[in-house]
């Protein structure tokens, strides 16, 4: 049984902050033209937290009736659910590696979040909030498994939906999988006929390889700039969920990565972090595939280091 649907979809969108919704989606015909295709950026990188997890966290939090929660993340989600508690005056602490990106560091605890950095990687700090949280008695919220994540990033498919022509391919970053698994349900149930293709990075493809084995695929360690889809330990309820929404996944290289962040940056004016870029990436290894064709993909953030603009861009 499937755990949302397109209803849930809808109405969560009367529901979110407005602040997160309807983000902006044109197509971007200088960066069509370098690539083949007629390619339409779907850009959550303009709010608050410079990501589309504010949806999901706002959805979330709004449900909530504790006034304390726990989570990890890698940065992104941390800084969501932090600006959903702030609003509502919900203690929050937040545990993330100690090698997390400093920027969604400092912009977690400028939002009065408890931060507390444990592990090598988002995985290993997971596993440290988890049992924090029990030890504490205090609720854990993890993207992917509490289920308004996944309806409030679908908000972003039933705005897409709404583009004014049909969508061939839709390129969706995958990380825990709340935003993939909300997308694709709205668009499987309002837009059948798009292809629907989950992007991994080759340094970090735990859920592609999952999905393509049946099975739980889990790995020591992980190598990608992409921090905010690398996930080493799949969740299993997001594998399930993906049942019968996926079509395809694609693994792309780091250098292509980094080639479609500059890509962005010349032709759409966007500063994108690498896992918003995944989808761009995908289109430049698999140009064949996406020749002549409508090919939409999710901008899912832009939390970037001075330091990692000058080296990257």
């Amino acid at each position: 049984m499937k755990r949302l649907n397109a209803q849930d979809i809808e109405s969560a969108h009367k529901i979110i902050d407005s602040v997160f919704l309807n983000s902006p989606q044109y197509v971007c015909e200088s960066l069509g033209d370098a690539l083949g295709c007629r390619v339409v950026l779907k850009i959550e990188t303009n709010n608050p937290i410079r990501c589309f997890k504010g949806r999901g966290a706002d959805l979330l939090c709004a449900n909530a009736d504790e006034n304390e929660l726990v989570c990890a993340s890698a940065g992104n989600f941390g800084q969501a659910v932090a600006y959903a508690c702030r609003k509502r005056n919900i203690r929050l602490t937040i545990f993330a590696a100690v090698k997390a990106n400093p920027l969604k560091i400092e912009r977690m605890r400028a939002l009065s979040a408890n931060v507390i950095l444990e592990g090598e990687d988002f995985d290993a700090a997971k596993l440290a909030a988890r049992g924090f949280a029990e030890k504490a008695r205090v609720s854990f919220v993890e993207d992917g498994l509490d289920v308004e994540t996944l309806i409030g990033a679908g908000t972003i498919g039933l705005e897409l939906s709404k583009f004014g022509e049909p969508i061939d391919f839709l390129l969706i970053p995958l990380g825990n999988g709340a935003l993939f698994n909300g997308v694709a349900t709205y668009f499987k149930a309002k837009s059948p006929q798009t292809k629907l293709i989950a992007i991994q990075a080759k340094g970090a493809p735990a859920m592609l390889d999952s999905w393509r084995e049946k099975r739980l695929i889990s790995y020591e360690k992980i190598g990608t700039i992409a921090d905010g889809i690398g996930v080493r330990l799949p969740v299993a309820q997001s594998l399930e969920d993906m049942e019968n929404l996926i079509d395809d996944g694609i693994l792309v290289e780091e250098n292509s990565i980094l080639e479609a962040m500059k890509l962005l940056q010349r032709h759409a004016g966007t500063v994108v972090e690498p896992a918003g870029a995944v989808g761009i990436s995908a289109i430049l290894e698999n140009r064949e595939m996406f020749a002549g064709k409508t090919v939409a993909t999710i901008i899912c953030g832009g939390n970037l280091t001075a330091e990692q603009m000058e080296e990257w861009l």
